[in-house]
């Protein structure tokens, strides 16, 4: 079957914020004006019981209004297809953020008028440039009271990065904000009412004066400089193109839809960031921001293809996106499905059809692609092929997990994988009833595979099953969907922190093995520097040894002992991290040297080597940032500090206060009931991991018993 649609007529696009920028909340609006439902569900009132949004319909969702994974849907506008993607904005569910980027051409970033910039919003913003995704801004809330889009704008410049490029402005805020101006078009959008049909009037700029009336000085100041704001973003968009610019310069004059083809290609190269204003819940300007996805964001391909890899990670192609290649596919979410598992993927390459053997690259397995599916949100659609720049779900994978390459057979690449952060916190899991046991573990099995930020292990000492995630609110909503999605009831205990030991300093040490009681002996001696390395480096093995010391068949098994022995340190058992380890001598006999006494032999040696080294613990540090009336600041600032936090920065969001700093996980259990008690339930705070630091000395005794409790 031919191509139904152009590949130019594709827009793959994800709605990226901070909690309760108002994501959801677009996401719905776009759905109702693009005709795809015809009523329209608020997030508060899901807490009501009155019903689900289209993307946030797991029950945990609803029950705490907050997006917890994404959801994608399809829908059209003005003839285009976007395939949509809404994701969470708490930093617990980062990853669904980060994988979700990884497979959209486009971004819409929401931003909340009244707060700006957030902690989320910044780290967001950083996947984004990772996995170089062009984006629009777009200013949500402008009808609260405390609403700045100067503020906005200032930290999108300042906090982020962005060159900016304004393409509309608000007329009016908080209770006076009536629509915006457009600098593009060079005309204003007033709406009469606010009801989700209400039409708006399109009024020139020079009767604007009239039709718009402004107590506030800023918005006033916005009104007036209407001519001036939209010479200089016609100055700034024609940059982008040499001959429209000499035409402008030279006459003055410039083509509209020159211009429009201007900003598109300063959003598509990241070298410049529509801005867009609005207000989701009151029906402004959701239909005027999907004009300028379709305008300015690119369709598939247009921004180049996906990196093809080596097995070592390191680039060596690029696969574009074309119908007339061999069928490359990249596995970014999966979803423990009461019909089977769903298996999201973004097709790069190629046609897909029902019925096809697929090869998973990344581990070696065949997949027969029995089920393609249109997914809509919790609704899902059969089709019967899938090509070039589609986004869709396979039903009933067994082998393939987040992040895998799925192939023809006769032409497999790896396509360049996701890059996934490290859990900082975990709990204890255990079956409520005792017959549950078997379960339970398929069920972890299942949650584990789902997400990429979920660890299971099992603790050697205690034989406890231990989940690790990246937050308490993670852990503890991925035991609630066990419950709700698989049937399985646990109990979870007390969370802990995943911390990290380190070299204290550079060590070299010898160590012989030597066993003789008849028969063939082990011998085997190795001599090595165990030098500490920056924050972030990773563990390095160097063979440094000359004069065949050591044969070269028997270095492997040196190598691998230290990366096993790296996993438990000397301290109380935690991974040992950011050092390198050199092999720099070492002596061997004929007959009864082997792989095996090399390996004990390092093993031996890396464990001495790290007690005389001094070792240091270290513990995940969290960045965070509280919200409150300037009134509570002072009892904020002071608990900090009593957590061995420290401050970095603090100031005015709208009418609100904030501070922002760094404070220890370990410190952090709980803080949510300090939060509400000290500001009468007013504070808000969010925290994400940010660096590892070494614990004071005097600390590591009490935080280690803590832990053994």
């Amino acid at each position: 079957m031919a191509r139904q649609k152009s590949l130019q007529l594709y827009r793959n696009i994800g709605i990226i914020a901070h909690i309760d920028a108002g994501k959801t909340t677009t996401t719905e609006r776009v759905l109702y004006y693009t005709g795809k439902k015809h009523q329209i569900v608020d997030v508060h009132d899901t807490k009501e019981g009155k019903g689900s949004t289209t993307t946030d319909y797991l029950e945990q969702e609803r029950k705490r209004g907050i997006t917890i994974q994404s959801a994608a849907v399809s829908t059209e506008w003005k003839g285009y297809r976007i395939n949509l993607i809404d994701t969470p904005g708490h930093v617990d569910f980062t990853i669904e953020v980060n994988r979700s980027l990884r497979v959209l051409d486009g971004a819409v970033v929401v931003f909340d008028g009244v707060a700006g910039v957030e902690p989320q919003t910044e780290t967001n913003w950083r996947l984004a440039d990772q996995y170089n995704v062009p984006r629009l801004c777009y200013i949500n809330k402008m009808d609260r009271i405390g609403a700045n889009f100067a503020h906005c704008v200032q930290g999108i410049r300042e906090r982020l990065g962005a060159n900016v490029l304004l393409c509309q402005v608000p007329l009016g805020s908080h209770d006076e904000f009536v629509g915006m101006a457009d600098l593009v078009a060079g005309v204003g959008y007033i709406w009469k009412g606010d009801d989700k049909d209400s039409p708006w009037d399109t009024v020139p700029f020079d009767e604007l004066a009239g039709r718009v009336n402004v107590s506030e000085a800023a918005d006033k100041q916005w009104l007036a400089n209407l001519a001036t704001l939209r010479a200089e973003t016609i100055e700034r968009a024609l940059a982008m193109d040499d001959a429209a610019f000499e035409k402008l310069i030279e006459s003055g004059e410039f083509d509209q839809d020159t211009l429009k083809q201007c900003i598109r290609k300063g959003c598509v190269s990241g070298k410049l960031v529509p801005v867009f204003c609005g207000s989701s819940y009151r029906n402004k300007g959701v239909q005027q921001l999907l004009d300028g996805v379709v305008d300015y964001l690119p369709y598939p391909g247009e921004n180049g293809g996906i990196a093809l890899v080596d097995e070592d990670g390191h680039v060596i192609g690029e696969q574009g996106v074309v119908d007339d290649a061999p069928a490359r596919a990249l596995a970014f979410k999966v979803i423990n499905d009461p019909f089977g598992t769903l298996t999201f993927c973004r097709v790069y390459s190629g046609v897909i059809k029902k019925g096809d053997t697929l090869l998973n690259v990344t581990r070696g397995k065949k997949e027969r692609v029995g089920r393609i599916v249109e997914v809509q949100a919790n609704a899902t659609r059969e089709i019967d092929e899938v090509r070039a720049g589609d986004i869709c779900a396979f039903v009933s994978m067994k082998e393939t997990e987040t992040g895998d390459s799925l192939c023809d057979p006769a032409h497999p690449a790896l396509l360049e994988r996701m890059r996934f952060p490290d859990p900082v916190i975990s709990v204890s899991v255990e079956p409520k009833h005792r017959n549950d046991v078997d379960k339970l573990s398929a069920a972890l099995y299942k949650m584990v595979k789902a997400d990429p930020s979920l660890r299971l292990e099992v603790d050697k000492e205690t034989g406890e099953t231990v989940l690790k995630g990246m937050g308490e609110l993670h852990l503890e909503v991925t035991i609630d969907r066990m419950r709700t999605e698989l049937g399985v009831d646990a109990n979870m205990g007390k969370p802990r922190v995943s911390f990290r030991e380190a070299f204290g300093k550079t060590v070299e040490h010898t160590y012989t093995h030597k066993k003789q009681s008849g028969g063939s002996g082990q011998f085997a001696e190795v001599t090595m520097v165990f030098e500490p390395q920056a924050s972030g480096s990773g563990v390095v093995f160097a063979d440094e040894v000359v004069g065949g010391r050591v044969p070269r068949e028997y270095i492997p098994a040196v190598e691998h002992a230290v990366m096993v022995e790296s996993r438990e340190g000397q301290i109380a058992g935690y991974e040992v991290v950011d050092f390198k380890a050199r092999l720099i001598d070492g002596k061997y006999h004929d007959v009864d040297s082997s792989a095996l006494a090399f390996e004990i032999a390092t093993r031996q040696c890396f464990r001495e080597a790290q007690k005389l080294s001094k070792p240091k613990l270290l513990e995940p540090v969290m960045r965070l940032e509280v919200v409150t009336e300037a009134d509570y600041l002072g009892d904020v600032i002071g608990d900090i500090n009593r957590r061995r936090g420290t401050v970095s920065d603090q100031g005015q969001k709208g009418a609100q206060a904030f501070v922002q700093g760094f404070v220890p996980l370990a410190e952090m259990f709980g803080y949510i009931n300090f939060l509400r008690s000290a500001t009468r339930g007013r504070g808000t705070f969010t925290m994400e991991f940010d660096h590892y630091e070494e614990v004071p000395p005097g600390l590591v005794d009490k935080l280690m018993e803590g832990e053994a409790k």
